[in-house]
Protein backbone atom coordinates (compact mmCIF):
# COMPACT_ATOMS: atom_id res chain seq x y z
CA UNK A 1 0.00 0.00 0.00
CA UNK A 2 1.39 3.34 -0.64
CA UNK A 3 1.07 5.98 1.71
CA UNK A 4 1.06 9.51 2.35
CA UNK A 5 2.57 11.19 5.23
CA UNK A 6 2.04 15.02 5.74
CA UNK A 7 4.67 16.33 8.43
CA UNK A 8 4.55 19.75 9.57
CA UNK A 9 7.37 21.19 8.99
CA UNK A 10 5.61 25.06 9.76
CA UNK A 11 9.35 26.05 11.34
CA UNK A 12 10.57 29.03 10.53
CA UNK A 13 14.60 28.37 10.34
CA UNK A 14 16.87 30.44 13.10
CA UNK A 15 13.49 32.11 14.44
CA UNK A 16 14.60 30.81 18.27
CA UNK A 17 13.33 27.18 18.32
CA UNK A 18 15.87 25.59 19.28
CA UNK A 19 16.66 22.12 18.96
CA UNK A 20 13.33 21.24 17.45
CA UNK A 21 14.83 22.30 14.18
CA UNK A 22 17.85 20.01 14.18
CA UNK A 23 15.84 16.69 15.02
CA UNK A 24 13.34 17.50 12.56
CA UNK A 25 16.30 18.11 9.67
CA UNK A 26 17.64 14.94 10.91
CA UNK A 27 14.25 12.94 10.55
CA UNK A 28 13.39 14.38 6.87
CA UNK A 29 16.52 13.32 5.88
CA UNK A 30 16.42 9.72 7.34
CA UNK A 31 13.31 9.19 5.84
CA UNK A 32 14.35 10.70 2.87
CA UNK A 33 16.96 7.75 2.40
CA UNK A 34 14.17 4.31 2.90
CA UNK A 35 13.20 2.29 0.06
CA UNK A 36 9.69 1.69 0.60
CA UNK A 37 6.19 3.13 -1.03
CA UNK A 38 5.54 5.63 1.26
CA UNK A 39 5.49 9.32 0.52
CA UNK A 40 6.15 12.27 2.68
CA UNK A 41 4.72 15.86 2.09
CA UNK A 42 6.76 18.18 4.03
CA UNK A 43 4.44 21.59 5.08
CA UNK A 44 6.67 24.52 4.83
CA UNK A 45 6.01 27.69 6.88
CA UNK A 46 4.38 30.46 4.38
CA UNK A 47 7.33 32.71 4.63
CA UNK A 48 10.29 30.11 3.90
CA UNK A 49 8.81 27.04 2.65
CA UNK A 50 11.80 25.27 1.20
CA UNK A 51 14.35 25.47 4.20
CA UNK A 52 14.30 21.60 4.13
CA UNK A 53 14.58 21.76 0.62
CA UNK A 54 18.80 20.51 1.15
CA UNK A 55 17.80 18.07 2.94
CA UNK A 56 14.89 15.74 1.47
CA UNK A 57 14.41 13.12 -1.21
CA UNK A 58 12.47 11.41 -4.24
CA UNK A 59 10.40 10.12 -1.94
CA UNK A 60 9.33 13.92 -0.43
CA UNK A 61 7.78 16.88 -2.05
CA UNK A 62 7.16 20.17 -0.25
CA UNK A 63 3.98 22.53 0.08
CA UNK A 64 3.88 25.96 1.46
CA UNK A 65 1.63 26.13 4.63
CA UNK A 66 -1.38 28.75 5.10
CA UNK A 67 -0.67 32.35 5.46
CA UNK A 68 -2.42 32.11 8.25
CA UNK A 69 0.16 30.46 10.54
CA UNK A 70 2.58 33.29 9.24
CA UNK A 71 0.30 36.26 11.02
CA UNK A 72 -0.07 33.61 14.46
CA UNK A 73 3.86 33.46 14.38
CA UNK A 74 3.80 37.24 14.48
CA UNK A 75 1.04 38.17 16.66
CA UNK A 76 2.46 35.70 19.17
CA UNK A 77 5.80 37.76 18.95
CA UNK A 78 4.49 40.82 20.25
CA UNK A 79 2.79 39.24 22.97
CA UNK A 80 3.32 40.37 26.25
CA UNK A 81 5.33 38.42 28.62
CA UNK A 82 3.37 38.08 31.79
CA UNK A 83 4.84 36.25 34.61
CA UNK A 84 2.97 33.28 36.02
CA UNK A 85 0.73 34.25 38.68
CA UNK A 86 -1.96 32.22 40.44
CA UNK A 87 -4.25 31.60 37.45
CA UNK A 88 -1.55 30.72 35.53
CA UNK A 89 -0.41 28.00 38.72
CA UNK A 90 -4.04 27.13 38.43
CA UNK A 91 -3.86 25.91 34.51
CA UNK A 92 -0.66 23.73 35.35
CA UNK A 93 -2.46 22.01 38.39
CA UNK A 94 -5.68 21.33 36.23
CA UNK A 95 -7.93 23.13 38.24
CA UNK A 96 -8.18 26.56 35.69
CA UNK A 97 -11.22 27.46 33.59
CA UNK A 98 -11.03 28.66 30.16
CA UNK A 99 -8.01 26.47 28.19
CA UNK A 100 -8.10 27.52 24.54
CA UNK A 101 -9.46 24.26 22.54
CA UNK A 102 -7.26 22.95 19.69
CA UNK A 103 -6.95 24.79 16.52
CA UNK A 104 -9.54 22.96 14.30
CA UNK A 105 -8.41 22.30 10.56
CA UNK A 106 -10.05 24.18 7.99
CA UNK A 107 -9.58 21.80 5.26
CA UNK A 108 -5.97 22.68 4.60
CA UNK A 109 -4.34 19.03 5.93
CA UNK A 110 -7.15 16.81 4.41
CA UNK A 111 -6.62 18.36 1.14
CA UNK A 112 -2.97 17.34 0.65
CA UNK A 113 -4.13 14.13 0.01
CA UNK A 114 -2.48 12.43 2.45
CA UNK A 115 -3.36 9.44 5.14
CA UNK A 116 -1.97 10.45 8.37
CA UNK A 117 -0.45 13.76 9.50
CA UNK A 118 2.52 14.10 12.00
CA UNK A 119 3.49 17.19 14.10
CA UNK A 120 6.53 16.76 14.85
CA UNK A 121 6.94 19.67 17.61
CA UNK A 122 4.55 21.39 20.20
CA UNK A 123 2.51 22.54 17.75
CA UNK A 124 -1.05 20.38 17.00
CA UNK A 125 -4.16 20.99 14.23
CA UNK A 126 -7.27 18.67 14.76
CA UNK A 127 -8.30 17.43 11.47
CA UNK A 128 -10.31 14.02 10.35
CA UNK A 129 -6.85 12.74 9.15
CA UNK A 130 -5.03 10.18 11.90
CA UNK A 131 -2.39 12.14 13.82
CA UNK A 132 0.86 11.63 15.45
CA UNK A 133 2.48 14.00 18.30
CA UNK A 134 5.78 14.56 19.24
CA UNK A 135 5.37 16.90 22.69
CA UNK A 136 9.18 16.64 23.64
CA UNK A 137 9.22 17.32 27.20
CA UNK A 138 6.79 19.02 29.74
CA UNK A 139 9.16 21.34 30.68
CA UNK A 140 6.52 23.87 32.07
CA UNK A 141 4.89 21.25 34.37
CA UNK A 142 8.37 21.36 36.31
CA UNK A 143 9.76 24.90 36.03
CA UNK A 144 6.23 26.84 35.32
CA UNK A 145 7.68 29.85 36.52
CA UNK A 146 10.62 30.09 33.50
CA UNK A 147 7.38 30.60 31.41
CA UNK A 148 4.61 33.57 30.77
CA UNK A 149 1.20 33.17 31.93
CA UNK A 150 -0.25 33.07 28.32
CA UNK A 151 2.68 30.29 26.86
CA UNK A 152 1.92 28.11 29.98
CA UNK A 153 -1.95 28.27 29.79
CA UNK A 154 -0.90 27.69 25.66
CA UNK A 155 1.51 24.80 26.43
CA UNK A 156 -0.61 22.88 29.27
CA UNK A 157 -3.75 23.13 26.87
CA UNK A 158 -2.23 22.44 23.39
CA UNK A 159 0.38 19.51 25.05
CA UNK A 160 -2.47 17.81 27.02
CA UNK A 161 -5.28 18.09 24.41
CA UNK A 162 -2.89 16.90 21.49
CA UNK A 163 -1.48 14.16 23.93
CA UNK A 164 -5.31 12.68 24.33
CA UNK A 165 -6.27 13.56 20.79
CA UNK A 166 -3.23 11.89 18.69
CA UNK A 167 -3.56 8.33 17.40
CA UNK A 168 0.14 7.78 18.37
CA UNK A 169 2.29 10.26 20.85
CA UNK A 170 6.48 9.71 20.21
CA UNK A 171 8.79 10.35 23.09
CA UNK A 172 12.54 10.35 23.35
CA UNK A 173 13.13 8.46 26.31
CA UNK A 174 11.31 6.43 28.83
CA UNK A 175 11.79 9.29 31.00
CA UNK A 176 9.57 11.21 29.00
CA UNK A 177 7.32 9.12 28.35
CA UNK A 178 6.28 8.51 32.41
CA UNK A 179 6.17 12.17 32.42
CA UNK A 180 4.13 12.06 30.14
CA UNK A 181 1.52 9.62 31.54
CA UNK A 182 1.94 10.67 35.15
CA UNK A 183 1.11 13.99 34.09
CA UNK A 184 -2.06 13.93 31.41
CA UNK A 185 -2.95 10.21 32.80
CA UNK A 186 -2.42 8.77 29.14
CA UNK A 187 -2.43 4.99 28.41
CA UNK A 188 1.24 4.03 27.99
CA UNK A 189 0.65 1.66 25.20
CA UNK A 190 -0.40 4.29 23.32
CA UNK A 191 3.45 6.04 23.74
CA UNK A 192 6.25 5.12 21.76
CA UNK A 193 9.82 6.04 22.74
CA UNK A 194 11.50 6.76 19.50
CA UNK A 195 15.15 7.94 19.92
CA UNK A 196 16.70 11.01 18.28
CA UNK A 197 19.87 10.16 16.71
CA UNK A 198 22.54 12.87 15.94
CA UNK A 199 21.17 15.64 13.77
CA UNK A 200 24.32 16.77 12.94
CA UNK A 201 24.93 13.60 10.75
CA UNK A 202 22.67 15.38 8.25
CA UNK A 203 25.57 17.87 7.54
CA UNK A 204 28.73 17.30 5.76
CA UNK A 205 31.92 15.75 7.37
CA UNK A 206 33.91 18.34 8.48
CA UNK A 207 37.30 18.03 6.28
CA UNK A 208 40.84 18.59 8.11
CA UNK A 209 40.19 22.30 6.02
CA UNK A 210 37.47 23.35 7.38
CA UNK A 211 38.42 22.45 10.65
CA UNK A 212 41.02 24.84 10.33
CA UNK A 213 38.56 27.67 8.45
CA UNK A 214 36.42 27.32 11.85
CA UNK A 215 38.85 27.68 14.47
CA UNK A 216 40.55 30.70 12.69
CA UNK A 217 36.86 32.44 12.06
CA UNK A 218 36.33 32.45 15.50
CA UNK A 219 39.91 32.57 17.18
CA UNK A 220 39.34 29.47 19.31
CA UNK A 221 42.11 28.37 21.15
CA UNK A 222 43.40 24.57 21.92
CA UNK A 223 41.17 23.61 24.52
CA UNK A 224 37.84 25.02 25.40
CA UNK A 225 34.83 24.13 26.71
CA UNK A 226 31.73 24.09 24.28
CA UNK A 227 27.95 24.31 26.05
CA UNK A 228 25.43 24.67 22.57
CA UNK A 229 22.29 25.87 24.03
CA UNK A 230 19.93 28.66 23.90
CA UNK A 231 19.98 31.17 26.38
CA UNK A 232 16.72 29.97 27.78
CA UNK A 233 16.62 30.17 31.60
CA UNK A 234 16.61 26.52 32.20
CA UNK A 235 19.68 25.98 30.19
CA UNK A 236 21.65 27.10 33.44
CA UNK A 237 24.36 29.74 32.22
CA UNK A 238 24.57 31.38 35.06
CA UNK A 239 25.77 28.54 37.83
CA UNK A 240 28.11 27.54 34.84
CA UNK A 241 29.68 31.13 34.70
CA UNK A 242 29.84 31.11 38.59
CA UNK A 243 31.49 27.72 38.38
CA UNK A 244 34.04 29.16 36.05
CA UNK A 245 34.36 31.87 38.08
CA UNK A 246 34.85 29.73 41.17
CA UNK A 247 37.50 27.70 39.31
CA UNK A 248 39.82 30.66 38.24
CA UNK A 249 40.01 32.17 41.60
CA UNK A 250 40.30 29.38 43.70
CA UNK A 251 42.07 26.64 41.58
CA UNK A 252 43.67 29.18 39.63
CA UNK A 253 42.20 26.91 36.63
CA UNK A 254 41.73 28.82 33.72
CA UNK A 255 38.81 27.16 31.57
CA UNK A 256 37.60 28.64 28.28
CA UNK A 257 34.29 28.51 27.41
CA UNK A 258 32.36 28.55 24.09
CA UNK A 259 28.73 28.65 23.84
CA UNK A 260 26.15 28.94 20.91
CA UNK A 261 22.71 29.11 19.94
CA UNK A 262 19.97 31.87 19.71
CA UNK A 263 20.09 34.65 22.18
CA UNK A 264 16.42 34.77 23.96
CA UNK A 265 15.59 37.72 26.52
CA UNK A 266 17.27 35.82 29.27
CA UNK A 267 20.72 36.67 27.44
CA UNK A 268 20.76 40.17 29.21
CA UNK A 269 21.06 38.30 32.65
CA UNK A 270 23.74 36.22 31.77
CA UNK A 271 25.70 38.82 30.04
CA UNK A 272 25.42 41.49 33.59
CA UNK A 273 26.78 38.64 35.23
CA UNK A 274 29.46 37.57 32.77
CA UNK A 275 30.90 40.91 33.19
CA UNK A 276 30.00 41.17 36.98
CA UNK A 277 32.22 37.86 37.43
CA UNK A 278 34.89 39.68 34.97
CA UNK A 279 35.18 36.63 32.38
CA UNK A 280 34.65 38.54 29.42
CA UNK A 281 38.14 37.14 28.21
CA UNK A 282 37.54 33.92 28.85
CA UNK A 283 33.62 32.87 27.83
CA UNK A 284 32.53 34.11 24.41
CA UNK A 285 28.69 33.54 22.97
CA UNK A 286 28.50 32.99 19.72
CA UNK A 287 24.95 33.21 19.00
CA UNK A 288 23.61 31.15 15.72
CA UNK A 289 26.54 29.49 13.72
CA UNK A 290 25.77 27.58 10.29
CA UNK A 291 25.27 24.32 10.21
CA UNK A 292 28.03 23.34 8.11
CA UNK A 293 29.82 24.46 11.34
CA UNK A 294 28.21 22.51 14.28
CA UNK A 295 30.11 19.57 13.64
CA UNK A 296 33.39 21.27 13.66
CA UNK A 297 32.94 23.14 17.25
CA UNK A 298 32.37 19.83 18.66
CA UNK A 299 35.49 18.31 17.03
CA UNK A 300 37.83 21.11 18.06
CA UNK A 301 36.48 21.57 21.19
CA UNK A 302 38.15 19.46 23.99
CA UNK A 303 34.99 18.39 26.02
CA UNK A 304 31.09 19.23 25.88
CA UNK A 305 29.67 20.72 29.22
CA UNK A 306 25.68 20.69 29.71
CA UNK A 307 24.36 22.25 32.99
CA UNK A 308 20.71 22.21 31.72
CA UNK A 309 17.96 22.08 34.61
CA UNK A 310 15.52 19.88 32.38
CA UNK A 311 15.65 17.82 28.94
CA UNK A 312 13.30 15.79 27.28
CA UNK A 313 16.00 15.28 24.65
CA UNK A 314 19.17 16.25 25.42
CA UNK A 315 20.30 16.01 21.59
CA UNK A 316 23.72 17.97 22.07
CA UNK A 317 24.74 14.80 24.35
CA UNK A 318 24.74 12.63 21.36
CA UNK A 319 25.80 14.85 18.78
CA UNK A 320 29.21 15.18 21.21
CA UNK A 321 29.35 11.13 20.70
CA UNK A 322 29.10 11.08 17.07
CA UNK A 323 31.97 13.65 17.13
CA UNK A 324 34.42 11.78 20.00
CA UNK A 325 33.60 14.75 22.10
CA UNK A 326 33.62 13.79 26.02
CA UNK A 327 30.92 15.01 27.93
CA UNK A 328 29.68 15.82 31.33
CA UNK A 329 26.20 16.84 31.85
CA UNK A 330 23.46 17.77 34.35
CA UNK A 331 22.33 14.13 36.42
CA UNK A 332 18.70 15.21 36.22
CA UNK A 333 15.59 14.18 33.90
CA UNK A 334 16.27 12.18 30.67
CA UNK A 335 20.37 13.00 30.97
CA UNK A 336 21.20 10.00 32.69
CA UNK A 337 19.08 7.69 30.71
CA UNK A 338 20.69 9.38 27.50
CA UNK A 339 24.25 9.21 28.40
CA UNK A 340 24.89 5.88 30.15
CA UNK A 341 27.77 5.13 31.51
CA UNK A 342 29.19 7.85 28.86
CA UNK A 343 29.18 11.28 30.41
CA UNK A 344 30.87 12.33 33.97
CA UNK A 345 27.35 13.32 35.71
CA UNK A 346 27.00 16.46 38.18
CA UNK A 347 24.10 18.26 40.16
CA UNK A 348 23.30 21.23 38.02
CA UNK A 349 21.72 23.18 41.27
CA UNK A 350 25.18 23.16 42.72
CA UNK A 351 27.94 25.83 41.39
CA UNK A 352 30.56 23.82 43.75
CA UNK A 353 29.30 20.64 41.59
CA UNK A 354 29.67 22.30 38.21
CA UNK A 355 33.30 23.26 39.12
CA UNK A 356 34.45 19.63 40.54
CA UNK A 357 33.10 18.05 37.20
CA UNK A 358 34.51 21.08 34.78
CA UNK A 359 38.25 20.37 36.85
CA UNK A 360 38.40 16.81 36.23
CA UNK A 361 37.00 16.65 32.61
CA UNK A 362 39.41 19.33 31.87
CA UNK A 363 42.32 18.10 33.73
CA UNK A 364 42.27 14.51 33.10
CA UNK A 365 42.98 12.89 29.64
CA UNK A 366 42.43 9.33 30.71
CA UNK A 367 38.97 10.16 31.78
CA UNK A 368 38.03 12.28 28.53
CA UNK A 369 39.69 9.65 26.38
CA UNK A 370 37.39 6.45 28.41
CA UNK A 371 34.29 9.06 27.94
CA UNK A 372 35.48 9.80 23.86
CA UNK A 373 35.22 5.90 23.71
CA UNK A 374 32.32 5.10 25.52
CA UNK A 375 30.24 7.59 23.59
CA UNK A 376 31.30 5.99 20.51
CA UNK A 377 30.09 2.86 22.00
CA UNK A 378 26.51 4.21 23.04
CA UNK A 379 26.07 5.58 20.00
CA UNK A 380 25.36 2.34 18.65
CA UNK A 381 21.65 2.70 19.84
CA UNK A 382 21.14 5.97 17.84
CA UNK A 383 21.05 5.05 14.82
CA UNK A 384 18.87 7.07 12.09
CA UNK A 385 18.00 4.02 9.44
CA UNK A 386 16.45 2.66 12.82
CA UNK A 387 14.46 5.99 14.33
CA UNK A 388 13.20 6.13 10.67
CA UNK A 389 12.22 3.49 10.19
CA UNK A 390 10.27 3.12 13.57
CA UNK A 391 8.64 6.13 12.56
CA UNK A 392 7.54 4.51 9.69
CA UNK A 393 6.42 1.70 11.78
CA UNK A 394 4.78 4.50 13.75
CA UNK A 395 2.99 5.79 10.44
CA UNK A 396 1.63 2.57 9.43
CA UNK A 397 0.07 1.19 12.49
CA UNK A 398 -1.71 4.41 12.98
CA UNK A 399 -2.60 4.56 9.58
CA UNK A 400 -4.04 1.19 9.46
CA UNK A 401 -1.98 -0.45 7.34
CA UNK A 402 -0.90 -4.01 7.59
CA UNK A 403 2.68 -4.14 9.48
CA UNK A 404 5.78 -6.11 8.58
CA UNK A 405 7.59 -8.37 10.85
CA UNK A 406 10.40 -5.34 11.14
CA UNK A 407 7.88 -3.15 11.67
CA UNK A 408 6.12 -5.40 14.93
CA UNK A 409 9.77 -6.16 16.19
CA UNK A 410 10.46 -1.79 16.21
CA UNK A 411 7.88 -0.90 18.00
CA UNK A 412 8.48 -3.54 20.47
CA UNK A 413 11.99 -3.39 20.97
CA UNK A 414 13.72 -1.37 23.84
CA UNK A 415 16.83 1.07 23.91
CA UNK A 416 19.51 -0.06 25.97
Amino acid sequence: MSLRIAINAQLVPGSGVGGVQTVLTGLVNALAQLNGPEQYVLVGPWEEPDWLKPYIGENQCIVRGPKVQAIKRMLRCVTPLVKIGRQASSWISGTGKGWPRLAQSNGFFEGLGCDIVHFPYQHFVLSRLPAVFNPHDLQHAHFPHFFSATELQWREATYGDACRTADVVIVHCEWTKKDVVRHYDIQPNKIQVIPWPPPTQAYLEPTPAILEAVSRKYQLSSKFALYPAMTWEHKNHLRLLEALALLRDRDRLRVELVCTGHQDGFFRHIRRRLNELRLEDQVRFLKMVPSEEIRALYRLAQFLVFPSLFEGAGVPLVEAFAEGTPVTCAAVTSMPELAGDAALLFNPMSVEGIAEAVSKIATDSFLRETLKKRGFARLENFKWETTAKTYRAVYRRAAGCRLTDEDQWLLSRREA
